[in-house]
């Protein structure tokens, strides 16, 4: 039986954690941010995210379901005009060029992980014969599924999806801004291992920071409230769940601020052998 919340309370501990962050009184807000998941243990305000990132906890395993649902949920109508427009994302246009410049397609079946409103189908549409798309906010999908872009629409969680006992496999598995929201990688390349047919594509994207940064760790939750990982870890991920790098380039994720955000585009090809 789901725990009710008393959704006043909780907006009232959170407002003050968030106001104390800002304020630069850290232990304080660290306080307030535990107050807060004391009242809402699903997380929805993604309070663990916010104490790994303030250094005062450490990293979780991903981010909470409850918090990437409702935070793509609260920003749907106005998703592409934030991230497209206001952030300069463009990774599925890089992806589009990489496949071209590689001759990488055209591919039968085309699973968009994390699809949002459809810019993954957009971007790649006319490479792929079929298109499945996924996102863990309903929202989202609703839109995705106005623009008729897709064949199959799902609302999933990720690692939930890929690890179905589902037959059906895929050429193109793409995973534009995922990995942000996900630390450990084993559940995310297993599972996708287990949905790409033999010989078949995985591509992402994933956000990074200097090695003094992550002095030694696998990931960490960055200031802005994402996961990024090293280069080291992405590709021993990769290779334990049967992957072979086709290619791994240096990208510009989005801005914050009107700084960039440095990241990866990674091409992978599976091989079930």
């Amino acid at each position: 039986m789901a725990r009710k919340i008393d959704e006043e309370k909780l907006a009232k501990a959170y407002n003050r954690a968030l106001s104390l962050e800002k304020a630069g009184k850290l232990a304080e807000a660290a306080d307030a941010y535990r107050a807060v998941l004391a009242i809402d243990p699903d997380d929805h305000g993604g309070a663990a995210v916010r104490l790994a990132a303030m250094g005062f906890g450490e990293a979780p395993k991903k981010a909470p379901d409850a918090y990437v649902e409702t935070l793509f949920d609260q920003h749907a109508e106005d998703f592409e005009d934030i991230l497209v427009d206001q952030l300069g994302y463009c990774v599925p246009m890089i992806m589009r060029q990489r496949f071209q410049t590689l001759a990488l397609g055209p591919f039968a079946r085309m699973l968009d992980l994390g699809c949002g409103t459809g810019l993954g189908a957009s971007a790649l549409g006319d490479m792929a014969e079929d298109i499945t798309g996924l996102d863990i906010s309903e929202k989202m999908v609703e839109i995705a599924y106005e623009k008729e872009l897709y064949d199959t629409l799902f609302v999933a969680e990720v690692e939930e999806f890929l690890h179905d006992d589902g037959e059906e496999r895929f050429d193109l598995i793409i995973a534009a801004d995922v990995l942000p929201y996900l630390g450990t990688l084993d559940a995310f390349f297993s599972g996708a291992a287990k949905s790409t047919a033999g010989g078949g594509i995985l591509a992402f994207s994933a956000e990074t920071l200097p090695d003094d940064v992550f002095a030694g760790r696998d990931y960490m939750v960055a200031p802005h409230h994402r996961f990024a990982h090293s280069l080291a870890y992405l590709s021993a991920s990769l290779a334990k769940a049967g992957f072979r790098t086709v290619e791994v380039t240096d990208i510009n994720v989005r801005f914050e601020n009107g700084k960039p955000t440095p990241g990866y585009l990674v091409i992978a090809r599976y091989s079930d052998v």
